[in-house]
């Protein structure tokens, strides 16, 4: 068994032990079709995968909502768009891979956000998800929670800690 094969199962057996329902199962999807691109993230910029993953599924609903469907923008940010299929005051992307750079960008650029790619890249996903609630990202009371959650209820920790991730922290020895 491969190490996504391993993931994979391990994410069902969580989500069987759960029991399965059609979120998890539409959770189960989503993770299994995003996790490459947010561990790409990870190696390139630093962000935790998990962190990439649980934001993107909590403010796209699995990847099934109007913005995500229409505007293939997965992490609820505010901008211009040219759909002539929605009215939407949220961001158009061409496709879902420009929303994750974008979502990475714009934690990059965030003051309070900047000090964990120095000090913590690739890892301590708690640290980044209050850093990015404390920036402004969201202004919901509960969102940090609900992002916590999601990466502990789905396990989605296991993808900061591969081996490729490790060049962060064998570079900080």
């Amino acid at each position: 068994m491969n190490l996504k094969q391993l993931k994979s199962f391990v994410l069902l057996l969580a989500l069987a032990t759960f029991g399965i329902s059609k979120v998890s199962a539409q959770s189960a999807a989503y993770v299994d079709k995003y996790s490459p691109i947010a561990k790409e993230m990870m190696e390139e910029h630093g962000v935790p995968a998990s962190v990439i993953l649980a934001i993107a599924m909590h403010e796209s609903g699995n990847g099934r909502s109007r913005i995500a469907k229409n505007l293939n923008n997965h992490f609820g940010v505010k901008g211009k768009n040219n759909s002539t299929v929605i009215r939407s005051a949220y961001k158009g992307y061409r496709s879902v891979l420009d929303s994750y750079d974008d979502f990475v960008g714009i934690v990059k650029r965030k003051k309070t956000t900047q000090s964990l790619f120095e000090k913590h890249p690739g890892e301590k996903y708690e640290a980044w998800v209050k850093a990015i609630a404390r920036s402004g990202y969201s202004t919901s009371r509960d969102w940090t929670a609900k992002v916590l959650r999601t990466i502990k209820l789905y396990h989605l920790d296991v993808f900061d800690n591969d081996s490729k991730q490790n060049k962060f922290s064998s570079t900080k020895k």
